[in-house]
């Protein structure tokens, strides 16, 4: 079974901060519920896992991710995931986001569009149950990238009054100790840990999506 998505999802963060986690391979695993990379084989080849708990009982997906393409001037990422499980379902993902410019530059948008194709037991929940628990499990992914985005710290970034203030600054600091030039100390970008992602709970997610459907029977029964 093939579910095909497009997403769009602004994000309070800047363009340059959303794609410092998006280009990080492992971050933006980590914003996932469940999702985490186990192993780097080389800079476009991973390992991955994901979990998924279903009352009492839990699943492990083992898989790779292979980078497919990494465009930091059009801030795209484009990757593939595959994976299986001991039960014998399987799992692939094509996935390629883009970070847009919002209509601030305090503001951008994540875009993306994705084609999963699931096999096994998993398939039987068909196509419209998977894309109402994949809008779920998204929206989970886009708060952690959010948080995540929105820790790292502003560089190369001055408001108009810094601007605008920097050269008066620089003159004074001349004209009273013109032999001093310090030589400012470069800081290592080092990029924030995303938010502990928990594991997908996916009786949860079936719960809530059978809450709604009953909902909005009784709830148009009544108009």
């Amino acid at each position: 079974m093939e579910v095909k998505l497009d997403k769009r999802y602004p994000l309070d963060v800047d363009s340059a901060r959303a794609w410092k986690i998006l280009s990080d391979v492992p971050a933006t695993a980590g914003c996932m519920p469940g999702a985490a990379i186990t192993d780097k084989l080389d800079d476009t080849h991973y390992k991955g896992s994901v979990k998924v708990k279903v009352g009492p009982a839990a699943a492990a997906f083992a898989g790779d991710i292979e980078v497919l393409a990494l465009d930091a001037s059009a801030m795209t990422l484009q990757l593939l995931g595959k994976g299986a499980d001991r039960g014998g379902s399987s799992a692939s993902m094509n996935l390629t986001a883009t970070i847009e410019p919002g209509d601030t530059p305090a503001t951008s948008v994540l875009v993306g569009h994705a084609e999963v194709i699931v096999n096994g037991k998993f398939a039987q929940f068909g196509g419209r149950l998977m894309v109402q628990v994949s809008d779920m499990l998204l929206g989970q992914f886009v708060d952690n990238f959010r948080v995540a985005a929105a820790a790292l710290p502003m560089q190369g970034v001055a408001t108009a009054a810094e601007a605008a203030t920097e050269p008066a600054q620089t003159a004074a600091t001349t004209a009273v100790a013109p032999a001093i030039s310090p030589t400012p100390t470069a800081t290592p970008f080092v990029p924030a840990a995303p938010a502990k992602a928990n594991e997908i709970n996916a009786l949860a997610i079936f719960w809530h999506l059978v809450k709604g459907w009953f909902s909005g029977l009784f709830g148009g029964k009544r108009a």
